[in-house]
């Protein structure tokens, strides 16, 4: 089963002599990196800029206050460093351009949030076990006050930046999903991974109904063998299915009825339709399909015989767990 694969956004408010040293880690300026033995300084060399700095963060970030006429205290927050990455998997296979196109992407996030003229650096490390970037920027709100309040805010103005974010990437890579805060304000998008998942649960219903239909009351024993080593992956993948198809809100009360409407208001979507229903109306009719094939590979399992299932459920352990049972 494939692993959920997220985009990842954390801030981080630094006010003054701790700036200089996550600019020393940011540019690579030291010579070693205890701290940190994620660092490989001999892949340092393949780090790069989207946005550099001609000066010192610090002095970046005073230059700007002043240029905004702020009057900065000395627990004034003036510099927040955004970290951008992505789960592992998602980077395995990625060329070089597609790393960097990934970043871009996050980058131009950032620029519509935040005046481009307030980002200091924006750089890329490919030195560690996963690529990310950091990217920090004076906190200036739009009307020229220093304020990293304003900007990143409370639990629910980070869960803003959160949602948005996951919305802007999901455009470019649709395989991300939304973290666990999501559930706040429900999940409306089912990522590609799931309908991969129910097309394998799919082939695997299409075998197990192959070997079904030569079953009878007098071959039944004989079948259940071979049955069972389906069921023994069967089983487990409805199960997960399930849970699942809960996470994402694809309600199991779903009628034929209710299917058949939606395939109706489907069909009679005309062009004056806005972007935002028709899409929530396609969004509608994949939950339920996903949950018709779902309901489709549980109704199989009634349909074992009893002589079947009597077998399997009777059935020796695995090898490895007798194994284990004799330690």
């Amino acid at each position: 089963m494939e692993k959920p694969q997220y985009a990842i956004l954390r801030f981080a408010k630094y006010k003054g002599p701790e700036i200089g040293r996550i600019e020393a880690h940011d540019e690579r300026t030291k010579e070693k990196y205890a701290s940190n033995p994620d660092v490989d300084t001999s892949r340092s060399r393949l780090n790069f800029h989207l946005v550099k700095s001609h000066r010192s963060y610090r002095a970046e970030a005073e230059k700007q206050i002043s240029e905004a006429g702020c009057k900065a205290r000395k627990d004034s927050v003036r510099v927040v460093e955004t970290l951008i990455t992505a789960s592992p998997e998602f980077f395995q296979d990625k060329k070089p351009r597609e790393v960097k196109e990934f970043f871009e992407y996050a980058l131009a996030f950032i620029q519509e949030k935040q005046s481009p003229e307030t980002i200091i650096s924006a750089v890329v490390h490919v030195d560690e076990k996963t690529p990310h970037m950091h990217l920090c920027f004076v906190p200036l709100t739009p009307d020229g006050r220093l304020s990293a309040k304003d900007i990143i805010g409370n639990k629910k103005k980070l869960t803003q930046w959160q949602d948005e974010f996951w919305k802007h990437m999901v455009k470019k890579y649709p395989d991300f999903e939304r973290g666990e805060s999501a559930s706040e304000s429900g999940r409306d998008h089912i990522p590609p991974r799931v309908f991969k998942e129910m097309t394998r649960l799919t082939k695997q219903k299409a075998k197990l109904e192959e070997l079904l239909a030569d079953v009878n009351a007098f071959n039944a024993k004989g079948k259940a063998s071979e049955i069972g080593v389906l069921l023994d992956k069967y089983i487990p993948a409805v199960e997960q299915m399930h849970t699942t198809l809960k996470k994402y809100n694809v309600a199991f009360t779903t009628t034929t009825a209710e299917n058949k409407k939606l395939k109706k208001e489907n069909e009679q979507l005309e062009q004056s339709l806005d972007e935002a229903r028709q899409e929530s109306t396609l969004k509608k009719l994949a939950a339920a399909k996903l949950h018709r094939d779902y309901e489709d590979a549980l109704v199989l399992l009634d349909r074992i015989p009893k002589e079947v299932l009597a077998e399997y459920a009777h059935r020796p352990q695995p090898q490895k767990n007798e194994k284990k049972h004799n330690r």
